[in-house]
């Protein structure tokens, strides 16, 4: 283990979050609500920390192995955490260290669920934070560090494997550090052209400011309690929810499209299975919940796209209570809440692929049934799928059911909600998406600090895809 190289990067990781709290800092500013000290104070200590760790601790070694890249990674995601959340505090918004440390996870896994029950009114720079946390998550906190510092080790792939979402690493250039520029200028631009597209509607700067960040990185957090039923602008609804599906596809189509490689883009199976999921389930989620809406059609599919769109995308809006939709409205939201969107997105849930792929290899193990002789292949993007991938997968598959099952059963044991609520609470922190159903629905503020603190390495675990976290907890990692 080269701890002396893990320092540095950790130090680099402080650096660059106390960097990124500007933008917040001088929304604080200029509203003068009060909060811009807690700004002040926590941007002070993370330079103080982070400058000599990254100074001092210089490595004569700067090749970085897959070990110390599934070491930092998932430290880099605990570490940004622990002093995202140190403005709630500062500030009194939300004094609780468990609740706040929550919030930041929820943050930056771009998961959205929140333990805050009152927005409105709330000083306008954190609340900005709040949503920049997103932002700054929904790429990957390493991809960014890489963006900004591409010479500053070896082997970087490591660390953007350690946290890509997806089976397979998306590399769209020879270098990381190039990959990681290409990536957040795309990002970056989708991001402007929605806060431009959303003023357009109505907005104000910092409205469209905040809904742009938590969209892009796919997280929901907003600042009205009503989400954005809110605004009850159903033009405001449909750009929202286009861009949901937009920042739901893999960004390395967006750089083929710009490289004018269309038919890439057009046979690629990934996104043809995504599109047929939200085309499909909106479209049967709607004639679930007509009699709702007096049989309304057009207001039915207005409601029932972009809910699927924010559940799919994993970004958490919300325009309507689904508590109050039939049972089988319910069941399917359920279900997308498994699925996620494109690998490569900043998006969570299971991912797109890896369903198509669980898919095929059943049908592939019942087709064996009937012709235990024929080799059979699972094929996937006009490609043989390999083997190791297809166990990768399955196991990815077990892994995750189980996380879900043993953090709502931990949770259960404070005795504080029903099977229903717990249940959904694990699976929507493991697949970063939000809301859950029943006492979730709208927040996980009645729960206890050990709950949140379960649910806070759910949403740890589910945005470094399982495995990164768990590695934390095997012995081999951390021998010199």
């Amino acid at each position: 283990m080269n701890r002396r190289l893990v320092i540095r990067l950790l130090g680099s990781i402080l650096i660059i979050e106390a960097a990124s709290m500007v933008p917040s800092l001088l929304v604080a500013l200029y509203f003068g609500d009060g909060d811009a000290l807690s700004f002040v104070y926590t941007m002070g200590l993370m330079l103080v920390l982070g400058i000599p760790m990254h100074c001092l601790s210089r490595p004569q070694m700067t090749n970085l192995r897959a070990r110390e890249g599934f070491l930092v990674v998932p430290l880099a995601w605990l570490l940004m955490s622990l002093f995202g959340a140190l403005p709630f505090m500062f500030s009194g918004m939300i004094p609780n260290f468990f609740d706040a440390f929550f919030e930041a996870v929820s943050g930056f896994t771009t998961t959205g669920a929140t333990i805050m029950t009152q927005l409105e009114g709330q000083p306008r720079g954190m609340m900005f934070w709040r949503a920049f946390t997103h932002w700054i998550g929904g790429m990957g906190v390493l991809v960014l560090t890489l963006a900004i510092l591409p010479k500053m080790s070896g082997r970087t792939s490591h660390l953007v494997r350690a946290e890509s979402p997806g089976p397979t690493l998306s590399k769209i250039l020879p270098r990381m550090g190039d990959t990681a520029k290409v990536l957040y200028l795309i990002y970056g631009a989708l991001t402007a052209i929605m806060l431009v597209v959303l003023m357009l509607c109505g907005m104000n700067f910092y409205e469209a400011s905040i809904h742009a960040m938590s969209t892009a990185g796919t997280g929901g957090f907003n600042n009205y309690a009503a989400s954005v039923g809110a605004f009850n602008s159903p033009l405001i609804e449909w750009v929202i929810a286009f861009f949901m599906v937009l920042f739901g596809v893999n960004f390395a189509l967006f750089y083929k499209l710009l490289r004018g490689d269309w038919r890439e883009v057009k046979n690629n199976e990934e996104l043809r299975w995504f599109l047929c999921i939200v085309a499909g389930s909106s479209l049967l989620i709607t004639l679930v919940i007509l009699p709702n809406y007096q049989n309304d059609f057009f207001t039915a599919l207005r409601y029932a796209t972009f809910q699927v769109a924010s559940i799919i995308s994993t970004t958490g809006y919300a325009t309507a209570d689904i508590n109050l939709w039939p049972v089988a409205a319910q069941m399917l939201i359920v279900l997308l809440l498994f699925f996620g969107s494109c690998a490569g997105s900043t998006a969570g849930g299971m991912k797109i692929c890896r369903v198509a792929m669980l898919s095929k290899q059943g049908l592939r193990e019942v087709r064996r049934v009937f012709q235990p002789r024929k080799v059979q292949t699972v094929r996937f993007e006009g490609k043989a799928v390999e083997e190791s991938i297809l166990r990768q997968v399955a196991v990815f598959f077990f892994a995750y059911i189980a996380l879900i099952i043993l953090g709502a059963l931990l949770v259960s044991f404070e005795g504080l909600y029903d099977f229903e609520t717990n249940f959904t609470a694990a699976l929507t922190c493991v697949s970063n998406v939000g809301p859950g159903l029943g006492g979730v629905a709208s927040g996980f503020s009645g729960y206890g600090s050990f709950a949140k603190s379960i649910f806070s390495l759910l949403m740890l675990a589910g945005r470094l895809e399982i495995f990164p976290i768990l590695a934390l907890f095997h012995p081999a990692i951390w021998r010199k």
